[in-house]
């Protein structure tokens, strides 16, 4: 059988995307576990902060600092990419705090506007109640109930029956890594490498 050109030139663009999307996912979840030898307590309070590359202090944070100091460990400051995207299309992001028009010190701390950048400029993956569907590097949005949300990283390590991967993020107890995938109503679920 021949193969024509176009086809080899996309079947090689697919091998290296899928190995270079490998790595990122390594490093992302390499870096998301670094996270978890930091002592922080879960803090959710408004904090005047640098731009770009702006963080609440080191010993202070919530669920989506997380998820934003372990991507500006791979080099991608959600701060700005989340600042600049809201600026361009604030009317598509949600309007739950009332705001007339975009906050980089807090817009990209509050996991609705996390969820749809990544729905803008990630990959959307399936919601699932299967382990096997949730890969390391994957970010995972739930619901807690009475309007709060939450969002965290899933990891390259597993539950102690081996039945689920571990999540790392701060629900109240610091950068933690947790069993808890399935404790609460997924309500999201992406990969995003820039």
């Amino acid at each position: 059988m021949k193969i024509k050109a176009p086809l080899i030139v996309l079947l090689l663009l697919l091998a290296f995307g899928s190995k270079a999307q490998q790595e990122f996912s390594q490093g992302l979840v390499a870096a998301t576990i670094e996270l978890t030898q930091d002592r922080v307590t879960y803090d959710p309070s408004y904090f005047s902060i640098p731009y770009p590359n702006g963080d609440v202090p080191a010993d202070r944070g919530v669920c989506t600092d997380v998820v934003i100091r372990a991507y500006r460990k791979v080099g991608t400051d959600l701060q700005k990419e989340v600042h600049e995207d809201m600026k361009a299309n604030f009317s598509l992001y949600p309007n739950n705090w009332g705001l007339k028009t975009t906050d980089r010190n807090i817009d990209h701390r509050r996991v609705p506007n996390l969820m749809t950048f990544f729905e803008r400029h990630g990959q959307v993956k399936p919601l699932s109640n299967k382990a096997e569907d949730y890969a390391p590097g994957d970010i995972v949005c739930w619901d807690l109930g009475r309007g709060i949300t939450h969002i965290g990283i899933v990891i390259d390590e597993r539950s102690t029956d081996n039945q689920r991967p571990l999540i790392v993020h701060n629900i109240g107890a610091g950068q933690v890594k947790q069993d808890c995938l399935f404790d609460y109503r997924i309500i999201g679920h992406y990969t995003y490498e820039p």
